[in-house]
């Protein structure tokens, strides 16, 4: 059995308290010449003769902890935490009376590479693994070296030899065997592993506050009664995070496919409710910090009455229908439809108005040539998010000219791609979407990879294809990640005749969730749903997921 580093230190400084006091070699090697009796040249700051400023860690509290508690340098490590003036420990674990000064949760997540099935593992089988017991198809874990040394304390040494104990910057997604696992801090998640939650609680929901999470470890530092003064002259301020997993610093970002409020969806919203469609998918799309829609159709004063029957492409929306819009939360809308000039030129302008009055930003679209072509920007937590995007197949009707609204062109793309890097030059996490040709197919064609691949080379950190009625492949991509096509969101395609054959996937939903830390993308979720009633998407089931899943997995690219 390997011996943790921070319990023999503590143990040679209990053989070593009664001639001095100890220090941690490595750490602060200043502390055994500071003080060796215990006393500080900050003298009695509580007017207490009995208060020195000493310090004591217990073994299990981590070795980068340490180093920055604030006045560090001022104190003296003693072997003895009950005659400590300050000690740190678990939460939990402190002493009767002590005087709370600080409190840390370190959070931690377990992860897969991305294109991973299961979405839940339970801490019993993670625990077992760690003992050597086997778990599911998991070949290896790995871990860093300061994660060891927290996780090794809460669970004891690991008996598996499938536990890969690696330099920090080593822990990384190894493609070739999707069985490798790994445990990361919170804040060193990467978009190319997936967050596999435990028990159901994930450190990605900013609503869970993680009393039960297993991988979350809460540290604090107390002094004894008196000890506040003292405690205030060594800059408290400074120092010990309040966690690696700060909620204050996290933006969610939901990304959709097609909305198109038309024929029997819209004939379900007049009978049904207007915010029928969402009923199934609401908390969704309301949970996150940005909600975006691609609504490809404008609304239209004096749109006819819906007809669930029709095989008419000219489409409008009623007005009232933005009632739906409303009801999921939406913050941004995307308008590079190639519906937007159905009914009439300006067809945009109503659209534009209802989304401005509601506080809604809009991209991909505007009132002429040179307002389709703004992006829509977010500084959200500390997270600036900026969208852009364009309309590729046109048709010419739809796009937008210096004189006339609609939808913006992509034309050369060079427009998009020269925002795009002077976005990314500012600051801003980009996403870029673009309206593509449609195929029907889980594939993209190798055009459609040509002409998004530069978007991500230009900066953006997200580049999605906003025409997909079936959902499609991704991939990553440099530091981006390309997903194809999302699939409808409020659509009625319950099915779809290609070449005399009915094709269903158009009732299969991505719905896409990213989470921004430290103005960075940390994390990509798939949540996927099912239309039902030509209007109404519903979460998927297990076996309908993991369907879709594997059949977009399998024609993705994970290189």
């Amino acid at each position: 059995m390997k011996m943790n580093y921070l319990v023999s230190i503590t143990i040679l400084c209990s053989l070593l308290a009664s001639v001095t006091a100890c220090s941690l070699p490595g750490v602060h090697p200043d502390l055994e010449s500071l003080h060796p009796t215990g006393s500080s040249s900050l003298g009695d700051a509580s007017g207490d003769a009995n208060l020195l400023p000493t310090i004591h860690w217990d073994a299990d509290v981590p070795h980068e902890l340490i180093d920055t508690i604030p006045g560090i340098e001022e104190l003296s490590w003693v072997d003895d935490r009950n005659a400590a003036t300050f000690l740190v420990h678990k939460a939990g674990e402190g002493r009767p009376g002590d005087q709370s000064h600080l409190e840390t949760r370190l959070v931690f997540a377990l992860v897969a590479p991305f294109p991973t099935i299961q979405d839940d593992q339970s801490f019993q089988n993670l625990k077992g693994f760690w003992e050597g017991q086997p778990m599911g198809e998991i070949t290896s874990l790995m871990v860093s070296d300061e994660t060891l040394e927290i996780l090794a304390n809460a669970w004891g040494w690991p008996e598996s030899n499938a536990i890969d104990i690696l330099p920090a910057e080593a822990v990384d997604v190894r493609w070739g065997n999707l069985n490798a696992w790994a445990i990361l801090p919170f804040d060193d998640l990467d978009p190319n592993w997936k967050v596999i939650s435990l028990d159901g609680i994930s450190p990605l929901d900013p609503e869970e506050s993680l009393e039960n999470y297993p991988l979350a470890f809460t540290y604090q530092l107390n002094g004894k009664t008196g000890s506040e003064a003292l405690w205030s002259s060594l800059t408290a301020e400074a120092g010990w995070p309040e966690s690696n997993r700060d909620t204050g610093k996290m933006t969610r970002l939901v990304m959709t496919g097609v909305t198109a409020l038309v024929r029997a969806t819209a004939y379900k919203m007049e009978t049904n409710g207007i915010t029928y469609p969402a009923n199934d998918i609401r908390d969704w799309l309301r949970s996150a910090d940005i909600t975006h829609i691609s609504n490809e159709v404008s609304f239209i004063e004096g749109c006819p009455k819906p007809d669930p029957y029709s095989n008419s492409l000219k489409f409008c929306s009623d007005p009232k229908y933005i009632g739906l819009l409303e009801d999921v939360g939406t913050d941004v809308v995307e308008m590079t439809g190639n519906h937007m000039n159905d009914w009439y030129d300006e067809g945009p302008a109503l659209s534009l108005a209802l989304y401005k009055v509601r506080g809604w930003q809009d991209f991909g679209g505007g009132v002429d040539l040179a307002d389709s072509r703004q992006p829509a920007i977010f500084e959200l937590n500390g997270n600036k998010i900026a969208f852009i995007g364009c309309n590729d197949p046109g048709p010419d009707f739809a796009l937008s000219t210096k004189t006339r609204g609609g939808s913006a062109a992509c034309e050369d793309y060079s427009w998009m791609i020269s925002t795009i890097q002077e976005l990314k030059l500012a600051g801003y996490q980009v996403v870029a979407t673009v309206q593509y040709h449609e195929n029907y197919t889980y594939l993209a064609d190798d055009p459609m990879r040509t002409l998004f691949r530069p978007l991500a080379d230009a900066g953006a950190v997200i580049v999605q294809g906003s025409q997909a009625h079936t959902p499609k492949e991704m991939e990553f991509y440099g530091d981006a990640f390309i997903h194809y096509g999302l699939g409808n969101l409020f659509f009625d395609q319950m099915h779809y005749t290609l070449n005399g054959t009915n094709v269903d996937a158009t009732r299969q939903e991505f719905i896409d969730r990213y989470t921004f830390y430290n103005n960075r993308l940390i994390s990509i979720e798939l949540l996927t749903a099912m239309l039902e009633d030509y209007a109404k998407p519903r979460p998927m089931t297990q076996d309908e997921r993991r369907e879709l899943l594997e059949a977009v997995f399998s024609v993705s690219n994970w290189e």
